[in-house]
């Protein structure tokens, strides 16, 4: 990992940046202003409940726990800390999600822990396993420096015991904390430990009594018997919230985001585990990711986007762009807001390296990089994803991926895959946009009113340039024609949509200068024909 966050040059201006991450790891700074006691290593935590595949809000709250880790690290200097990626898979399915195959099989084992549940997929030993598995691959492909924690694991090796014992020794105080939070139903059942039942293997959500808390000894009823059964060692795991609680004490935990649904959660297990003898973490509640109807984004349900859905169509430094911004906002993600966050990154990237050190710590790309563990490269692309995309749209579904570069090269001297690997992939990704979501609602309509005269007109002005033409000079061609009051145009943007109309099938496209430079004067005049005939 590089250690870029900590030259010397970006540690005075972090300690008044405004960039969200500082803001935060400040909170960390005021807590240890002399770092943590005996040396030990500020701890960052994240929560997985793989009760359903991974999506990009849990790819989020990993990313951007990380961005903070990095910046209290610039703040202290380089003071040591930890991430731990934690995955709740001892938690019983509640539901069967939609999105995954062989529901009826899953159904039947409803209520169970999620790693005693057989993989749907037939892939690895069990639900849990496969969701994890997954998750894992996508947080070790963008880099991030984590240590991931299995809930059952920890449960049934035993080093969770103390803690439980910690848990029933203050059974009463939990009880006095959650209870009056409950309805009166819910009440009557409630408890903070979940005793997994020793003939169904079943999550139990039933009262229990503490019968030896040294010992783990609780009694329940368990299909009609009341049996005393030890807690230690994968008999039990403990209700959400007091879960939660329990493992910020038990793990010793400074950081943890989460999203506003669980901001309940959050101030009723910081209660518990002040009554543990510990202390709430830091923390920021973030807005919800929300699909295209503006519906917050569910595992179950499989709504909004896949990580794997966005690097099909943008890079993985988008993503991290995207899911830097604004995280107290609530932001729309579907197909849609990826090409735009793609420029939009290449647009801060290019920025970057001429910025002083405080505009840098305010730049989304810093802390995207950063978390990656990596430089912020210094390449230019030498187009556009917006302006790529018109070209492979223009071009056709059909269009090679050498036919692409052939134009770029035209665009571009000596553009090649070998040269530009970055522009390749985008690439790829614009050929799987436009397949996908492009070419199927393109539709060119004919010219009317003056346009047809405002084409024509363009065409001799095209036949006129040479080859090389700049993007700038025909820039200069296009705004001339549509300023003529000849053509009967109300205002440039006007003439702007009937080119994109008209030329290109859509309501919306590229700056024209250098679409036209990128896709050639000689092209440009045969979709002109094509438009006029």
């Amino acid at each position: 990992m590089t250690d870029l966050h900590l030259h010397p040059s970006l540690r005075e201006p972090a300690q008044t940046s405004k960039a969200w991450p500082f803001e935060e790891a400040r909170k960390l700074v005021k807590r240890y202003p002399q770092g943590k006691p005996g040396g030990e290593a500020v701890l960052f935590e994240t929560g997985y409940g793989p009760s359903g595949l991974p999506h990009i809000g849990t790819f989020n709250e990993v990313l951007r726990t990380t961005m903070v880790r990095r910046a209290y690290e610039t703040l202290t200097g380089g003071a040591p800390t930890r991430l731990v990626a934690f995955s709740d898979d001892m938690d019983g399915l509640r539901k069967v999600p939609d999105n995954v195959p062989n529901g009826d099989m899953l159904r039947e084992h409803l209520g169970k822990p999620l790693t005693a549940i057989p993989d749907p997929f037939g892939k690895f030993e069990s639900f849990a396993h496969h969701n994890n598995a997954m998750l894992r691959e996508f947080l070790d492909r963008f880099g991030f420096d984590y240590e991931f924690v299995s809930s059952t694991e920890r449960y049934r090796s035993g080093a969770f015991d103390e803690a439980l014992k910690n848990v029933l020794r203050h059974n009463q105080d939990i009880l006095d904390i959650m209870l009056p939070t409950l309805r009166a139903e819910r009440a009557a059942t409630y408890s903070p430990i979940l005793p997994v039942s020793p003939t169904s293997g079943i999550v139990l959500q039933v009262p229990v009594t503490v019968v030896d808390a040294d010992a783990g000894l609780v009694s329940f009823e368990d299909e009609g018997e009341t049996i005393t059964h030890c807690i230690f060692s994968g008999g039990a795991k403990l209700q959400w919230k007091v879960d939660w609680a329990m493992r910020w004490v038990a793990l010793g935990v400074d950081y943890e985001m989460y999203g506003k649904d669980l901001t309940d959660s959050g101030i009723q297990s910081g209660k518990i585990a002040r009554a543990l003898g510990g202390r709430k973490p830091e923390g920021l509640i973030y807005e919800m990711f929300l699909d295209e109807k503006g519906e917050k984004i569910s595992k179950s349900k499989g709504n909004g986007l896949s990580m794997e859905q966005w690097l099909a169509y943008g890079s993985e430094e988008s993503l991290a762009f995207y899911a830097y911004r604004e995280p107290k906002a609530a932001k729309q993600l579907h197909i849609g807001v990826v090409p735009k966050a793609v420029d939009e990154y290449l647009q801060m990237r290019g920025a970057y390296p001429a910025q002083e050190p405080d505009k840098k710590l305010g730049n989304p790309v810093h802390h995207v990089h950063v978390a990656r563990g990596e430089q912020v490269p210094d390449a230019v692309l030498p187009v556009t994803y917006g302006l790529l995309l018109n070209l492979v749209a223009v071009m056709g579904a059909d269009a090679s991926k050498e036919q692409i570069w052939r134009y770029l090269g035209q665009y571009v001297a000596g553009a090649d895959a070998a040269t530009w690997p970055e522009l390749d992939r985008l690439i790829d990704n614009a050929m799987a946009y436009n397949r996908d979501y492009v070419a199927p609602t393109l539709k060119r309509r004919k010219p009317v009113g003056g346009e047809g005269a405002a084409l024509k007109d363009l065409d001799d002005k095209l036949a006129a340039l040479p080859a090389d033409a700049s993007a700038d000079d025909i820039q200069n061609i296009v705004y001339e024609i549509g300023k003529n009051d000849a053509y009967g145009f109300e205002n440039l943007r006007d003439w702007f949509r009937a080119l994109y109309e008209t030329l290109l099938g859509s309501s919306a496209g590229p700056r024209m200068g250098s679409f036209i430079a990128l896709f050639g004067i000689d092209n440009t005049r045969r979709l002109i024909a094509e438009a006029l005939a």
